[in-house]
């Protein structure tokens, strides 16, 4: 997929992934959403609740680029060559949430983005250097990853892995 050039092609393409995330989801059953060993030792409840989580920490790190502030990026703590270690964090905050704590959670998260998405002026998405935390990117270099991306590299990854299973 190429890159948007407009707002409206980024939440077309936001909305089209994760609608097709979305329908994989409503394909599995419920023990199938909390069975291990999906991607690694995660469940698919479990890459939901890291996807839920990135997008938190990119609302966490707009909002306090609003405020004036550099967030610290990835999160408090973490440097961006430790992510393994960051989603290790990420997956024991969530490991002990019920199915249905992580599904409301996911779904509220994605509402926020999307509402916060939709109030942005197009130029905060595509001018680089807007915001002081981007550094030299535009806000849109740190969206998608957080976002279609990630959907997209989740849905793939959990297919493959449910398709291997089955055999």
């Amino acid at each position: 997929m190429s890159k948007p050039t407009t707002k409206e092609q980024m939440l077309e393409e936001i909305d089209q992934e994760r609608n097709a995330l979305e329908e994989f989801l409503r394909s599995l059953t419920p023990d199938e959403l909390v069975r291990p060993n999906i991607l690694g030792p995660w469940s698919v409840k479990d890459v939901m609740a890291h996807l839920l989580e990135w997008e938190q920490m990119l609302l966490g790190w707009y909002k306090a680029g609003l405020r004036g502030k550099l967030p610290e990026k990835p999160a408090p703590g973490f440097k961006w060559n430790q992510l393994p270690e960051l989603n290790q964090q990420i997956y024991e905050k969530y490991c002990d949430q019920s199915l249905q704590e992580v599904q409301r959670q996911f779904r509220a998260s994605y509402r926020q983005i999307i509402k916060t998405l939709h109030g942005l002026p197009e130029e905060d998405l595509f001018t680089p250097k807007r915001f002081a935390w981007t550094e030299r990117h535009a806000l849109l270099a740190f969206i998608l990853p957080n976002t279609s991306s990630h959907y997209r590299w989740a849905r793939t990854e959990m297919q493959k892995a449910m398709k291997k299973k089955k055999k």
